[in-house]
């Protein structure tokens, strides 16, 4: 077999499964993505300026180590610091590079990590990297993290480090981390907090600094992380926590020191973006509202998925059904993707519906209705 069979032999297997993948441009209105506020398909508050970005480096050009840094993120990083009341902020070039970079930098062979079961890829592949112990807890059960905790901690070893690793809103169950809980936890056996705050930031807590805030426990944990490609509507990611440990970012984080940096045009849309976010407390409680409205609409249809936000998994179990709805709600004009694994465990293939905050009420009814109507005609 040669090196070409081998890989159509592993796509053929991938369409017998229906876990076969390809590119898609968008079609219908979005339910699909993760724009929860609105601001990256354009709502746009009254009086709203766009960012003065033309006279900025439109280009990286090297890493932020190099000739990368611009003055622009010195203010970045300090507004968002404040926000969260941290120490201290480090921009990274997306999420992905966040997690797996602070993991695999702070994280060394020999140290243990609780780690959710349900946790991102790039938290999964940050932990690869860093060759560490890990103990994989069932989803959000306190009782098998702490079992793994009180275990770990009366082996007593010197040297070695622990961790317990989290999502404060889950991007696939659209449910959320007890933080107060955990963090409780961890600290009665001497163990670091980190928390991926991707699908929160925005929209949770004091001017939508997260669910790690509005749980109060930012002093808690060694770190959180954030993105901008939400409900903030910019490009790159950020690590929150001490100065110490932005510090050591600098100075041993690959993702950080090899990478061509961002844009500094990009720095002026975040400054544009933060004061906007933390002014929209009513853009909030309209997705909550609407989040709410529509779950409810789904329940007088006998569908009550999961969670309790405005990631509402409406879960198939086998992948073809959820490739069939999904298609009937496309041809409708609503765009809405089939999740299947390795995104999700196997045998939990679902629709993965975002609710936004420029959702208007009565169009959450009628794809309330669509799906219901889909779901039922996807069990042929």
């Amino acid at each position: 077999m040669t090196l070409f069979d081998r890989w159509s032999a592993a796509l053929d297997d991938l369409r017998k499964q229906d876990r076969f993948r390809a590119f898609a441009r968008p079609r219908g209105v979005d339910f699909t993505s993760n724009d929860y506020l609105g601001y990256g398909g354009g709502r746009t508050p009254p009086g709203f300026a766009p960012p003065a970005a033309d006279d900025l480096p439109r280009s990286g050009m090297a890493s932020r180590l190099l000739r990368g840094h611009h003055e622009v993120w010195e203010a970045v990083e300090a507004g968002l610091a404040e926000w969260h009341g941290a120490e201290a902020v480090l921009m990274m070039t997306s999420g992905y590079a966040a997690n797996e970079g602070l993991l695999s930098t702070v994280l060394e062979p020999g140290d243990w990590v609780a780690t959710d079961e349900l946790n991102h890829a790039c938290i999964i592949d940050g932990l690869r990297l860093a060759r560490c112990r890990r103990y994989q807890f069932r989803h959000n059960d306190l009782t098998h993290l702490e079992d793994g905790l009180r275990a770990e901690a009366a082996k007593a070893e010197p040297g070695r480090e622990r961790f317990v690793i989290v999502e404060s809103l889950y991007s696939m169950d659209g449910d959320t981390a007890r933080l107060r809980e955990v963090t409780e936890i961890a600290g009665r056996y001497g163990a670091h907090v980190i928390v991926d705050e991707a699908h929160a930031t925005g929209c949770f807590g004091p001017g939508g600094s997260g669910c790690v805030d509005a749980a109060g426990v930012r002093d808690r944990i060694l770190a959180s992380v954030h993105t901008g490609g939400k409900a903030l509507g910019v490009p790159g990611a950020y690590v929150a926590g001490s100065r110490l440990l932005k510090d050591y970012l600098i100075n041993r984080c690959r993702h950080l020191i090899f990478t061509t940096a961002l844009p500094a045009a990009c720095g002026a849309w975040w400054l544009a973006a933060l004061p906007r976010v933390r002014a929209d407390d009513a853009g909030r409680a309209t997705l909550h509202a609407n989040a709410a409205l529509f779950r409810a609409a789904l329940g007088r249809r006998g569908i009550n998925p999961p969670g309790g936000h405005y990631v509402v998994p409406v879960i198939l179990g086998d992948n073809a059904p959820a490739v069939r709805a999904a298609r009937r709600l496309q041809e409708e004009g609503y765009d809405v993707r089939a999740i299947r694994p390795p995104s999700v465990p196997p045998g939990t293939a679902r629709l993965r519906i975002s609710v936004h905050a420029d959702h208007d009420p009565a169009l959450l009814e009628r794809v309330a209705a669509a799906v219901g109507e889909a779901v039922r005609g996807s069990a042929a």
